[in-house]
């Protein structure tokens, strides 16, 4: 496969501590990406510096696209900001922004938004809608940026099951449409229905990277085995 992102020997430090121990691996076109570990292990750090928005202490960081190839990418929150305005102006706003004139923003906002089910409520103030439509919202706006890379932060962490499902649903479709993903989660279940590959962390260190049927089958360190019966959050 395509390699799209690369590290190699990639560390991230805040100070003296060290949030990311020296790690390499790739991503690649098509791959869908479940970042695992529990809390204060480096899947945000790692989601962060693969998407390019944390600079790395050591090591590089590599895009293999140049000036014909270039790669859209989008970053979904696990609290994603939104402006104290209708659905449809905060979609509109960001494809506005990223150099589109209004008219063809507003339109692609709205077709991005009924397409994403929001035809009835695209009018209602961003900021009054639920956690789970605010979440549906944050990746409509995502999908009207057309990504060819998606990241998400624990993108379903605060969701009730029903509120999570419709998220799934929404993360699957930018899959279907060849869009890679790279995601951090705590949910098992969500990442043997959404990932081909799992990359686990602990204490800032990369320990597992395998393909998911493997990782959920297989003999694995100490730390990922207890991960996976559930004795370490």
């Amino acid at each position: 496969m395509m390699p799209l992102i690369t590290l190699q020997n990639t560390s991230v430090k805040f100070g003296a501590q060290t949030a990311l121990a020296p790690c390499s691996i790739s991503i690649s076109k098509g791959e869908r990406v479940a970042l695992l570990g529990a809390n204060g292990s480096g899947k945000s750090t790692l989601l962060r510096l693969l998407h390019g928005q944390q600079k790395p202490s050591t090591g590089a960081r590599i895009s293999h696209t140049n000036a014909e190839q270039t790669q859209r990418q989008v970053m979904v929150f696990q609290q994603p900001h939104m402006l104290r305005l209708s659905a449809l102006l905060n979609v509109t706003l960001a494809l506005w922004f990223a150099g589109k004139s209004w008219a063809s923003a507003k339109s692609d906002a709205r077709e991005a938004l009924s397409s994403m089910g929001f035809e009835d409520i695209m009018h209602r103030n961003a900021r009054a809608m639920s956690v789970g439509q605010r979440q549906r919202l944050a990746l409509a706006r995502a999908w009207a940026m057309q990504p060819d890379m998606l990241f998400l932060d624990e993108p379903t962490a605060s969701l009730d099951p029903a509120a999570r499902r419709d998220v799934e649903a929404l993360i699957q479709r930018f899959a279907d449409n060849g869009c890679t993903l790279v995601f951090a989660s705590h949910n098992l279940g969500q990442t043997k229905r959404l990932a081909t590959r799992v990359v686990y962390l602990e204490g800032g260190k990369l320990l597992v990277n395998l393909p998911t049927q493997d990782f959920f089958n297989k003999d694995l360190p100490n730390g990922a085995a207890l991960f996976l019966q559930g004795e370490r959050v």
